[in-house]
């Protein structure tokens, strides 16, 4: 069995500037990441920083359907996507997966690090679409001598 990450929240925003808070860049800048290398894009590979690691991270296969879905590649057993749902009352609920790795005990912790972060995603995206705060900012300095895992 593949181990997966799964994490989801409503956000009350139409679903299309919910979609453009996920693959514009300059929006993401305000609650996920420091810097990408463009847009995303059905196709184009991004690499993406983080402020609290000195790390690049490569995006690869990237696939977009607008206003539904945005999927990309971490590494080869690695995968997100995330899932856009228009609501009734013109909020968006969004469902973020991430997984693919072989149940092992070191991905088992990766797993609970992961759900963690992804409702992390998630929490400072509403705050930042909703009200315009950036959670992010500061939230994480204390990881910058830290390496990835």
């Amino acid at each position: 069995m593949k181990l997966t990450s799964k994490a989801s929240l409503q956000i009350q925003k139409p679903i299309e500037e919910v979609f453009e808070g996920i693959v514009n860049p300059e929006m993401m800048t305000k609650y996920f990441i420091s810097e990408s290398s463009g847009r995303m894009e059905s196709g184009k590979d991004l690499i993406w920083a983080f402020p609290e690691f000195e790390a690049r991270f490569p995006i690869t296969e990237v696939k977009i359907v607008p206003n539904q879905s945005v999927s990309w590649v971490w590494d080869p057993e690695t995968v997100v996507n995330i899932e856009l749902q228009s609501q009734a009352d013109n909020s968006t609920v969004l469902i973020v997966t991430e997984g693919g790795k072989e149940n092992n005990e070191q991905n088992i912790d990766w797993l609970i690090s992961n759900a963690g972060g992804w409702a992390n995603f998630l929490a400072s995206m509403k705050a930042y679409l909703e009200y315009g705060v950036q959670l992010r900012k500061g939230a994480y300095d204390f990881m910058r001598n830290e390496k990835p895992e």
